[in-house]
């Protein structure tokens, strides 16, 4: 079934599940260009609904029929890739596991004190393997703690250059994650809430 059949039927029983798109590595150092109205282009033109972007870094907000994000990734990065003609790693969370992730931050994540990011793992790279892959920290610097799908990362902002967070962006299991500031990530639960709100008022 096409992902437009799909959003159809979605559409006629009110089923339509809010998501985003994490892109991994466009528009980077030159690399992987892709301006973020074709990137609405391809995801409307696929099928799915309420298609939006922010920032440059490539997070595309947009609905479609329930399913599982691991399947859910496996096609639109075969849609990107045919679209764009560049293979890209895309993770992919419902907005009701957005707002787990960011319900379940360490409580003064996002704290003006920090520089705070959340680390999204590609399925099936799960919390455990990850985090058994990570480099040692410096100490009164570096602080992380486990999430759903996710790794929370922070720094002190006024030591952030003595950060050895570059040291797990060298490795290759970073490869299977994309990362994202905390300010960006609940901008995108809102924008998400947002989109939901607009779709019951019409």
């Amino acid at each position: 079934m096409s992902a437009k059949v799909e959003r159809t039927r979605a559409d006629a029983a009110g089923t339509r599940t809010p998501y985003v798109a994490l892109l991994r590595g466009i528009n980077v150092g030159g690399r992987n260009l892709v301006r973020m109205p074709e990137l609405v282009a391809c995801f409307s033109d696929a099928g799915y609904g309420d298609v939006s972007t922010y920032l440059q870094s490539g997070n595309v907000l947009f609905s479609a029929a329930p399913e599982p994000a691991s399947a859910l990734e496996s096609k639109v990065e075969a849609m990107l890739e045919q679209r764009l003609g560049i293979p890209l790693l895309v993770v992919i969370r419902s907005r009701d596991e957005l707002a787990q992730t960011i319900e379940d931050a360490p409580a003064d994540h996002g704290s003006p004190k920090l520089r705070s990011d959340v680390i999204f793992l590609k399925h099936p790279l799960t919390t455990e393997q990850a985090f058994a892959e990570l480099p040692e920290l410096r100490d009164g610097v570096d602080a992380v703690a486990r999430g759903p799908g996710a790794i929370y990362f922070s720094r002190v902002a006024a030591q952030a250059t003595k950060t050895r967070i570059q040291k797990l962006m060298a490795m290759p299991i970073f490869q299977q994650m994309t990362m994202r500031n905390w300010r960006t990530c609940t901008t995108l639960l809102t924008k998400l809430d947002e989109a939901v709100a607009a779709r019951q008022r019409s």
